[in-house]
């Protein structure tokens, strides 16, 4: 079968590589000359199979007034005169029932150990470089209170198949002596051994290579897409400016710009950019001033992983705001950083800023798009693209193949 992928991120390009090496001929576009140059660059880098849990969660929306009326707020909301933005948060507050949450996170749960196992798979495989790690997460947690919370949690992942332990400040201290910087506030936290770190652009570069020489695999980068051509009920082509790639069947795995390809056809997702931030900081061999575990700061909402030479932080969600990268927010995460890390150098950080597509729910799109027959849909994974990137991509080469699906699509069903 003849397909053509949209969209070179880390979804796009691991969605191609998958149908590509399952036999198929696959054409993939993307208007930029590069993969992985939006939502993929700069984010988290930590692959955090064990913490999928979405957004929206029975705690949030009671937390939301102190998020907005504090300018240190993790969480930042500008609402617009847009009915899609409105029509999101209704369907984001309908999603914080504890009931959708509690069985949103084992479906993501399930994707999670998929993508893991389908990347470990990959890897032996293809081996790629990306400073990939596996060396465990500490959630961090400021609050006593929060830690017990964090002890029931732990006890009902632990029935998802996570492995976790519960520390006090000392233990902590003795996994991470790095975490000193934050004395009397570090109350404990929660380590989970099986976690992995790396860096999504690398990835992404070093995948879509492997594509481009399988056989029938060709990328068409650099060439932006304005349509998809419909004929009698199924998408015969999709429109770029070097011309018509015409195809059995598309996929896409836009993100954000699902929703124009969609509309003039009649269809549309409930997708919104969620906006995120980041600093690279450069660390000078044996570094002991960063954490060599991944870390996640729970109340601060920040998360630390070492990439080789790099360690990246990743922090904040702005809804409503314009892309780039806003000072203030930066300003803001570097002094949050240092109230953690005092020793650390963030002279030479370089910062990010990148929108991330995501449903209300947190779970993304995988699968057969009601616009037409042969179109599919792989989108909406939101802060977890590189997390649950490959297991996307496992399942919707099995849907595209008629295979028996390595888990139950039904929660990711378009």
């Amino acid at each position: 079968m003849r397909i053509c992928v949209v969209g070179a991120g880390v979804v796009g390009v691991t969605s191609a590589y998958f149908l590509a090496r399952d036999g198929h001929e696959v054409v993939l576009a993307d208007a930029r000359p590069r993969p992985a140059e939006l939502a993929s660059y700069a984010n988290g880098g930590q692959l955090s199979y064990s913490y999928v849990a979405p957004l929206a969660g029975p705690g949030v929306l009671s937390s939301v007034p102190g998020y907005l009326l504090h300018s240190d707020s993790p969480l930042r909301f500008r609402p617009r005169l847009d009915p899609h933005q409105w029509r999101w948060c209704l369907q984001f507050v309908a999603a914080c029932r504890a009931s959708v949450a509690q069985a949103s996170t084992a479906q993501l749960q399930a994707l999670a150990y998929l993508s893991r196992d389908t990347l470990h798979a990959l890897l032996r495989h293809e081996p790629l470089e990306f400073g990939h790690v596996r060396n465990g997460k500490l959630i961090v947690y400021r609050d006593p209170a929060m830690l017990d919370k964090a002890r029931a949690l732990a006890a009902y992942q632990a029935t998802l198949g996570a492995r976790q332990q519960v520390l006090d400040a000392e233990g902590t201290l003795a996994l991470e002596p790095a975490l000193a910087g934050m004395g009397s506030a570090l109350a404990g936290a929660v380590y989970t051994p099986g976690e992995e770190a790396g860096d999504c652009l690398r990835f992404t570069e070093g995948l879509y290579e492997r594509f481009c020489k399988l056989p029938g695999a060709t990328g068409s980068l650099g060439n932006p897409v304005h349509g998809l051509v419909r004929r009698g009920g199924r998408i015969a082509a999709v429109r770029t400016e070097a011309g018509e790639i015409e195809a059995d069947a598309v996929v896409l795995a836009t993100g954000l710009g699902t929703r124009a390809l969609l509309r003039p056809l009649g269809g549309d997702v409930p997708i919104y950019p969620l906006k995120g931030y980041s600093l690279s900081v450069p660390l000078a061999a044996e570094d002991r001033t960063a954490p060599a575990i991944s870390v996640t700061d729970y109340q601060r909402r920040i998360v630390y992983a070492r990439i080789g030479s790099v360690l990246r932080i990743a922090a904040m969600v702005d809804i409503g705001a314009e892309a780039g990268i806003d000072p203030a927010r930066i300003a803001l995460l570097k002094r949050q950083v240092r109230e953690a890390f005092p020793t650390l150098d963030l002279d030479q950080a370089v910062a990010w800023a990148g929108q991330r597509p995501a449903t209300p729910g947190g779970k993304p799109l995988i699968g057969r798009s009601r616009v037409a027959s042969n179109l599919w849909l792989n989108v909406g994974q939101g802060a977890l693209g590189f997390t649950l990137a490959c297991g996307s991509a496992a399942l919707l080469t099995a849907l595209m193949d008629d295979a028996p699906p390595p888990l139950d699509p039904g929660p990711f069903a378009p």
